[in-house]
């Protein structure tokens, strides 16, 4: 593999490519941008030209940088810089042979770089795409569940009320109101009036105690009369 050490000096190199491009020293030196004197002393190896003069030396020969930066020992033997030193010290070659190959190696190049970035540029967004639906995916899950079991403890707060407060008859049984109101206001005949007894039950609590009275037959046989009608009034409820 050729080196810089290997290939001829760059101030030779510049002389025949502008030889071979056909254009004097001044209108070199002129087109980039240095003086006469010192072009004439970096073709006679005197002078040792610096990055930016050999990049408008380039471009002023129509050569690729990277090839006018080996010829001067400014690039090591690396990312493919040996091929562009095999076609430099190429003896086979002419100098215009040489300046296609060079311009037809750095095109391939470019176009795999940009074809590897826009490689990686989609993978990325196919990537990030399949991203965001997973997130997508997720939350939708995550409401979801939320939902049921949102669902779920409305039905147990529901049937927890349900336990506690009962639920009430909705036709309540007329005899338990009826035992109830006997209870409370004793019997009482068929067309709803108080009996006997309770009549004398009022009036004995608002004249206080008092000897119980002699009971008399009529007396009793009213008792029984009246006792009579209740317990009838009381199972025809």
């Amino acid at each position: 593999m050729a080196t810089p050490k290997d290939l001829p000096d760059v101030g030779g190199f510049i002389r025949d490519l502008r030889r071979n491009a056909k254009i004097s020293l001044r209108q070199l030196a002129e087109q980039a941008g240095v003086s006469n004197p010192y072009l004439s002393q970096i073709e006679r190896g005197l002078r040792r030209p610096s990055a930016e003069v050999l990049q408008q030396l380039a471009s002023a020969l129509r050569v690729s940088t990277p090839a006018m930066y080996l010829r001067a020992g400014l690039l090591d033997d690396k990312e493919g810089q040996g091929v562009l030193a095999a076609i430099a010290a190429d003896a086979d070659l002419t100098m215009a042979q040489k300046q296609s190959l060079t311009q037809i190696y750095e095109t391939f190049r470019r176009e795999n770089a940009r074809l590897a970035e826009a490689t990686a540029a989609a993978e990325q967004t196919a990537a990030d795409a399949e991203k965001t639906a997973a997130e997508q995916t997720a939350a939708a899950a995550e409401q979801t569940a939320a939902g049921a079991d949102q669902a779920v403890g409305s039905e147990r707060i529901s049937g927890t009320g349900t336990a506690a407060g009962g639920s009430e008859p909705s036709n309540p049984d007329p005899t338990a109101a009826d035992v109830a109101n006997l209870a409370a206001t004793g019997p009482t005949t068929a067309a709803g009036t108080p009996t006997e007894a309770v009549l004398e039950s009022v009036a004995v609590t608002e004249a206080g105690t008092a000897p119980a009275p002699t009971p008399t037959p009529a007396r009793k046989t009213a008792r029984k009369v009246v006792r009579k009608a209740a317990a009838t009034a009381q199972e025809e409820n």
